[in-house]
């Protein structure tokens, strides 16, 4: 961008439109699409569960470092920290105006990485939608819902995926919500659904959670589009395929790996550093044991603290841990 103003100041005003084509044809040029995803989630925003300020993302060079590393997809939790034209009452203090963050995309794709945008439409992460969380399922939700989408999408200048989370809506999950709003049968598959179509009629692909597997797997693989990318999520150790099951559970989290392959579901195996060190390297391996090539996409780390500087040892950690995984392929 500094190269772009120091332009108009020395050519003038006249010449600003033909820098600004310019400057998208350039950005337009530096499209990053790995054949094979190795990614990190970090947090733009924060309010997916409780009303917190926004985070001060950025503020710390985490992505120079998975660059370095060779990792190439930054899946990005937008939430309040992005301004949505259609709905500027969704902004809070500190939120980022979109140009902006078009800047920090560049940014990010002149490393060599993938910006994929996330916003968790679960009601137990919505608080971000502020009085329209409390509005889910009715006519006025259904289009902020879609607004943003369209939103994100032109913001992103139509990314490949876009993350719709759609994980731990239970009422276990938000006991200590001050309301509780679970959706369940038909209208959970409504919405879904819904928020699914509004994504793919703008040519991306939705990316999605995949726990509901967990309880209710007949269910989930007879209904769940095959279009939809999924992340079936699994943060230990322990890959017994023959441990018993818990509580209501029909599957537990690696033979749901096993059940997404059976069915034909392309997948993005995500494990995490916030119970394990070991997570991300034994997901490999078993996924590599257990998924077929053609239908494993990548690995997405999800390191599930903030983007703040007394995070960074913890995302360096992840960082380094899927580069070292990335060895095993």
């Amino acid at each position: 961008m500094k190269q772009m103003q120091t332009r108009r100041e020395f050519i003038g005003a006249g010449c600003a439109a033909l820098a600004g084509a310019a400057a998208t044809k350039s950005l337009a040029a530096v499209r990053p699409e790995p054949a094979f995803m190795w990614g990190v989630l970090l947090h733009f925003g924060v309010n997916i569960q409780c009303d917190l300020p926004v985070t001060q993302w950025g503020k710390y060079r985490i992505t120079d470092r998975m660059a370095a590393k060779g990792l190439n997809t930054v899946v990005i939790d937008l939430e309040e920290a992005l301004s949505y034209p259609s709905h500027p009452e969704l902004a809070v203090k500190g939120t980022w105006g979109v140009e902006r963050f078009r800047r920090k995309l560049e940014q990010l794709r002149a490393k060599g990485l993938e910006p994929i945008p996330k916003l968790n439409f679960s009601t137990t992460h919505d608080i971000w939608l502020k009085e329209y969380h409390k509005m889910v399922s009715t006519p006025q939700y259904y289009r902020v819902c879609a607004d943003v989408i369209a939103d994100v999408i032109d913001i992103f200048d139509r990314p490949r995926y876009f993350h719709i989370g759609f994980d731990e809506e239970t009422h276990n999950h938000q006991r200590k919500h001050s309301i509780s709003i679970v959706r369940q049968g038909e209208l959970w598959w409504h919405d879904f659904l819904f928020i699914v179509r509004e994504v793919e009629k703008r040519g991306v692909r939705a990316w999605c959670w995949s726990d509901k597997i967990w309880h209710a797997k007949d269910e989930f693989l007879n209904r769940m589009p095959k279009s939809v990318l999924q992340s079936n999520w699994y943060y230990g150790r322990n890959f017994d395929l023959n441990r018993p099951l818990k509580g209501n559970r029909q599957c537990n989290e690696p033979n749901a790996y096993i059940e997404l392959e059976k069915a034909g579901f392309d997948q993005v195996p995500t494990p995490s550093n916030w119970s394990a060190d070991d997570s991300v390297s034994s997901t490999v391996a078993f996924a590599r044991q257990h998924i077929s090539p053609q239908r494993l996409k990548g690995f997405l780390a999800a390191p599930w603290v903030k983007t703040l500087p007394q995070f960074e040892k913890l995302h360096e950690e992840q960082v380094d841990q899927m580069a070292s995984a990335k060895l095993q392929m």
